[in-house]
């Protein structure tokens, strides 16, 4: 073959030298800066969300109404805040710890590494020649005839001879080079970090859930949560909060070989993407909820007691729940309205008895009466379709007025304090 006996020489490499990085922000380092904004990422998005629910703004787009947040959660707003502190704090002092392993960063190489990636270039145009004559076409012919109109084109075909003393690289060469590490590896680390995570996170996640000593001591206390919110992304044992989340990232963080730059971008979105997935709101302007099909609506079926045991997923795709095949397959649809239904009457019996100075045995009696007749509502009820949530939280269902009016009479004129008992369901 005629390009068997080239000679293929390759443009030197620059020559470098090495200083310490300035900070992007001169008065924190970069690798504090990348502690720091996990965080506030976190509590902007979710003040955001909790303005969102304090002023009802978007009542249309809830998953669940305001009786469900007051009546199905087990646990105070204050436990979950004083437990993402605590998470917080445990994830900052990990990164600290970190910090002082790694090597101070260093620049003055970037114009070496964009060189090196345009050899591999070269160096992968010498396959061009071979190719080409596998498929019939003759490359030298076919090089010299471009020679005069597309000189660039020409020397790629002749397989990385562009002609000249001494050799350099073609602007071309040198404009995909900067692309690639500028752009192209950075996005591939990204992406293999948010593969890396959500892998640590499935397995490490469904194994929370089907032995039943780590359900047990750990897990069940972030499903204390039945109906989330934003804030309450992080709520965790402190320990399974290390190892789910701070330990999952950090891992994902030195397989792929961020810079601590990265990582601020990478722990940022890695937060908020998790805040999102617990916001409560299904938004149709929200970006984060069309990313992927793992958002508030396909997380929140996993906090229901009908869902427990799907949609494992988090916090970025839901591949492994496909490849698994615990993806939730059933009618949610139903499941939401009646637990909707449940606590709004259960919020209207407590608004009914608040000023009742009712005998804890007399309200026992109606509280049971009324968990009876639900029960049977919701055995013999008809499978209804969803609806909006505003319209649910705003007015109660009237084929309960009845059984609200029965337990009256039952007490001679004083509501059940239903709720009272039940505060925790």
């Amino acid at each position: 073959m005629a390009t068997a006996n080239i000679s293929y020489e390759l443009p030197s490499l620059p020559e470098y030298s090495l200083q310490p990085l300035p900070p992007l922000l001169p008065w924190i380092s970069d690798a504090y800066l990348a502690l720091a904004m996990p965080i506030i990422g976190y509590w902007v998005v979710s003040m955001f969300f909790h303005l969102i629910d304090v002023y009802d703004l978007f009542p249309q787009y809830r998953l669940h109404t305001p009786a469900e947040v007051l009546k199905r959660n087990h646990v105070t707003r204050w436990e979950v805040f004083r437990d993402v502190i605590i998470q917080q704090i445990i994830q900052t002092i990990f990164g600290i710890a970190m910090d002082m392993l790694d090597e101070d960063a260093m620049t003055g190489k970037d114009d070496f590494n964009v060189a090196w990636y345009a050899q591999k270039i070269r160096i992968a145009q010498r396959a061009i020649p071979f190719i080409l004559a596998t498929v019939g076409l003759n490359p030298t012919a076919l090089a010299s005839k471009l020679s005069a109109s597309q000189p660039m084109l020409a020397g790629a075909i002749a397989g990385g001879q562009y002609g000249g003393v001494v050799p350099a690289f073609q602007s071309w060469e040198l404009l995909v080079a900067k692309a690639l590490y500028w752009y192209g590896v950075p996005a591939c680390q990204f992406l293999a970090g948010v593969l890396c995570v959500d892998t640590w996170e499935y397995f490490l996640h469904r194994i929370m859930h089907t032995n039943k000593w780590l359900y047990t001591t750990f897990h069940s206390r972030h499903h204390r949560l039945y109906v989330p919110y934003a804030y309450g992304a992080l709520y965790n044992h402190p320990f399974e909060g290390f190892l789910l989340d701070t330990l999952g990232t950090g891992l994902a963080y030195l397989v792929t070989g961020m810079t601590v730059r990265q990582s601020i971008w990478f722990f940022t979105g890695s937060a908020i993407k998790t805040v999102d997935d617990h916001c409560g709101y299904a938004l149709p302007f929200d970006p984060l909820q069309h990313i992927t099909s793992n958002n508030a609506a396909y997380h929140d079926i996993h906090h229901q007691s009908w869902g427990i045991k799907t949609n494992f997923s988090q916090p970025f795709f839901t591949f492994w729940d496909k490849w698994c095949n615990t993806m939730w397959k059933g009618d949610s649809s139903s499941r939401y309205e009646r637990a909707r239904r449940t606590a709004q009457l259960k919020l209207d019996q407590e608004k009914e008895t608040t000023a009742t100075d009712a005998s804890p045995e007399t309200i026992a009696a109606a509280a049971s009466e009324v968990d009876d007749a639900i029960r049977a509502q919701q055995i013999s009820a008809p499978r209804i379709t969803r609806k909006k949530a505003s319209s649910i939280s705003q007015s109660p269902s009237d084929n309960l007025k009845g059984l609200r009016n029965k337990v009256n009479e039952s007490l001679h004129g004083r509501g059940a304090n239903v709720l009272g008992l039940e505060s925790r369901h």
